[in-house]
């Protein structure tokens, strides 16, 4: 019996981005490999949508060429995330988080580095970091940004918000400030309502209190 090539083929992607996906294993380019696992399946599927009026001999040959193809740009979108979170945790304090979640990279800065209390003026500190964020969006032009502030849950949700929003613009404007494109900054307040720890504690609210900068692949 002659089997299909195409069935292979999804299979193969399948089983390609279940590893690239596998946070168990060791995975030193999260992003690259789940890149092109995401991209060859995207890749082998246009293929077969785009020769679907041929025959079967033809779909299979374009879910070949579809799955190289988006594996090659999938890899290649994935590896200048990879490339940018190890410039990133090289250039910024040690007290910056960079984290690479195999779709897009996430600075979170805590907000009593970058504010004094109930504040929006950016520390002279935190500007710094700010200026070595911008520098590597400008090097990786090819990707949108999400200004994110957050707060605790204590004093009134109202205020909070708008606290949030405030400081989520004052840092948005340094990286704008930094050379990059207006066009490519989102700012947003999301207030206290994505804590990330307790804020039944001291400890908790303090990891509440933060900013995240959002780098996603256009």
């Amino acid at each position: 019996m002659k089997l299909s090539k195409f069935p292979l083929v999804v299979a193969a992607a399948s089983l390609t981005l279940i590893a690239a996906c596998d946070e168990t294993g060791p995975n030193q380019m999260q992003n690259t490999q789940q890149g092109a696992a995401i991209g060859a399946g995207a890749g082998a599927l246009l293929g077969v949508i785009a020769n679907s009026g041929g025959s079967v001999e033809d779909r299979q040959r374009g879910a070949l060429i579809g799955a190289a193809l988006g594996g090659g740009i999938g890899a290649g979108v994935g590896n200048s995330l990879d490339r940018q979170a190890e410039d990133l945790r090289r250039s910024l304090r040690s007290d910056v988080g960079v984290s690479n979640n195999g779709r897009n990279l996430v600075v979170v800065l805590s907000q009593d580095l970058l504010f004094a209390t109930n504040s929006t003026q950016v520390s002279g500190t935190s500007q710094n970091e700010l200026r070595i964020v911008a520098n590597s969006l400008n090097q990786y032009p090819d990707t949108t940004v999400n200004v994110i502030g957050h707060t605790d849950n204590v004093g009134d949700a109202s205020f909070n918000q708008g606290l949030s929003e405030r400081r989520a613009q004052a840092v948005a404007a340094i990286l704008m400030g930094g050379g990059v494109s207006p066009a490519r900054i989102r700012s947003i307040g999301a207030g206290e309502n994505n804590p990330i720890a307790s804020n039944l504690n001291a400890s908790g609210r303090q990891m509440n209190r933060r900013v995240e900068i959002v780098i996603t692949p256009n």
